[in-house]
Formats: C-alpha cells, structure tokens, sequence
C-alpha cells in the first residue's frame, strides 16, 4: 500500500512538473511577441501624428499662400485703378450757376469755378470746402488758364476761403479776448495804414507770428499773420470769422495789409457773395 501511494504520488509530481515546463515555454514564446508588438503599435502611432502634423503643415501653407495672392490681387487693382487713363473733368464755365452747399448746417452759394477740390464738385451737405477768388475782383479763376514759366514764383493774386463745420474751441472774436493775451508782447508797434501790431512771444503755439489789429473799431479788422520765410516765402494772414455753425478762414498775402482797408471791404463783399440772405 505505501508502495502504491508513492507511485501514485510520484506521478503526480512529473505532471506538475510537466504542466509547469510548458507554461514555462509558453510564456517565454508569447514574451518576445509582445516585446516585438509594442515598438510595432507605438511606430503606428506616431506614423499617424507625423502624418497629422504634415497634413496641418500643408493646411497652414495652402492658407498662407492664399492669403498673399489674394493681397497680391488687391494691390494690383489698387494700382490699375490708380494708373487707368481717365477722361479729363469737363471744364466748369465761369458763369455756371451757384451750387447750393451747406457745410455745418449752414448754406452757401457757392460758384463751381471757385472750388479748389473736384470731390467738392457737388450741392448738398460737404465735410468742408476750400474756395480761391481772384484779388481784386472777387471772381472764380479761370480753369483753363496757366501760368507763365517764371525763374521766381508769381505773386500771389487771389483770396483762399475754408469753410469747415464749426470746431470745438472757442470763436475767433472769444479767442483774440481770451487766448491771444496769453502770448502777446507787452509792446505795440505802428503798422501799416493805422494799423496796430503785437508780435507773439518766443516758445508760444504763435511765435514767429503777429496780430494785426484797427484800433479804431473793436471788434473790427484783425489779422494773424506769419512772417515772410528765408527763400522768399510771403507771409500769409489769417482772417476767422464763425458763421452760426460754420468757420470760415479767409488767407491773403501779409503784403495786401498795406491796403487793409480794401481787402476788408472785399471780404465784406465775399460774405454777401456767398450768403446774400445774411
């Protein structure tokens, strides 16, 4: 009997020990498999996010590309716009009749040959207008006329208006009682014709400049005007004068204030021209 249980025992012993070798075995065949499938699936993944980035790379360029050729396009109209040959503006006849212009929601008559902008060409309500009138007469410049080749600038022979909507800051009659003494010299000068003269100071927002005033009238005829330049560039005065909702600027030559008098008047005749109900 004992003989028998150790047989029986002993059998049992090889089984297991033949069970366990071929786990054994098993396990070191799937091992390497495993180690061979991991690197394999890791490869694919990352053949996938290389493949990924490459496609958004390409996205992005494509994009880019566009982009420029479309700026590219758009300059080029830009500039055949700009270079196409136009017809010339038919020439505005010099008794065409006033067009009804308000600027600041005040109206002018004003002569198509009189302004200076051809986008200003039109009745209705403008941003601004910019006016010429020939000195003495008041009258529109001939558009068709052109000055004679000269080796030094012709004199200058007309009046220069700004029509613009009424500003911010305070009119001009409020601004020569209040901002002008601010900067103005402690010493009057004889001008021309009766006229007073205050220079600006030095480091102020008018130096190089001087009032021009008629002591006889207040508020009457004043003037700023800038000193002539060193290469012959005449100075320039500044006549303001705000209409209800407008400004308007009037620029002659410092060199017409010898006769003040007159370019008063005229400009007294301009006003009317322009707002003969005022």
């Amino acid at each position: 009997m004992r003989a028998a249980r150790a047989s029986v025992s002993l059998r049992k012993g090889k089984r297991r020990r033949l069970l366990t070798r071929r786990h054994s075995s098993c396990a070191r065949g799937i091992l390497p498999v495993i180690r061979e499938t991991l690197p394999m699936t890791d490869f694919a993944g990352q053949q996938a996010k290389a493949r990924k980035r490459a496609r958004s790379a390409s996205l992005g360029l494509i994009f880019a590309l566009g982009v420029l050729v479309g700026l590219i396009i758009l300059a080029s109209g830009l500039v055949a716009m700009l270079l196409w040959p136009r017809w010339p503006a038919p020439t505005v006849a010099a008794n065409a009749p006033a067009l009804p212009v308000t600027v600041g929601g005040v109206l002018f008559n004003v002569p198509p040959g009189a302004i200076r902008v051809a986008m200003q060409h039109s009745p209705g309500a403008q941003e601004r207008l910019d006016l010429a009138f020939l000195w003495p007469s008041l009258e529109s410049p001939d558009p068709a006329a052109r000055p004679a080749p000269m080796e030094q600038a012709p004199p200058i022979d007309r009046l220069f208006v700004t029509i613009e909507p009424q500003s911010v800051g305070l009119a001009p009659t409020e601004r020569v009682k209040s901002i002008y003494p601010r900067y103005l010299g402690d010493t009057q000068f004889d001008g021309p014709d009766g006229l007073k003269v205050i220079a600006f100071k030095e480091g102020t927002p008018y130096q190089n400049e001087d009032l021009f005033f008629d002591p006889a009238a207040q508020p009457g005829f004043i003037v700023r005007c800038s000193r002539p330049g060193k290469a012959g560039t005449p100075g320039m005065c500044l006549y303001e004068r705000r209409i209800e909702g407008a400004d308007v600027t009037i620029r002659f030559p410092s060199d017409w204030l010898t006769g003040w008098r007159a370019v008063n008047d005229g400009i007294g005749k301009l006003f009317a021209k322009l707002r003969p109900e005022s």
